[in-house]
């Protein structure tokens, strides 16, 4: 992939989010999309995630995001952009 087509992603997502699988299926489809990043709960409720990638797929991550799995309820999404690190690899659950 070339640089400049690169992106991450540094999402924080509130709401109903804990409990509900929603690390889990963030981690399947971030897999299914080829994303590189982690994501893990935060001890204020919400669960916080990286994603690095192309541009395009890291965009539909983060709208993803926005409804996840059919068990959450999503109240709000938070995206910092960053600039790509390269030293991620797969993606997994913290």
């Amino acid at each position: 992939m070339a640089a400049e087509n690169m992106e991450r992603a540094h999402v924080y997502v509130s709401g109903q989010v804990q409990g509900v699988s929603f690390r889990d299926a963030t981690r399947q489809q971030a897999k299914q999309l080829g994303l590189h990043g982690w994501v893990r709960n935060l001890q204020d409720g919400r669960v916080e995630a990286v994603f690095e990638g192309e541009s395009d797929t890291v965009q539909e991550m983060v709208q993803w995001c926005e409804s996840g799995p059919s068990s959450a309820d999503v109240e709000d999404v938070s995206v910092e952009r960053e600039e790509p690190s390269g030293d991620l690899t797969g993606f997994e659950v913290l």
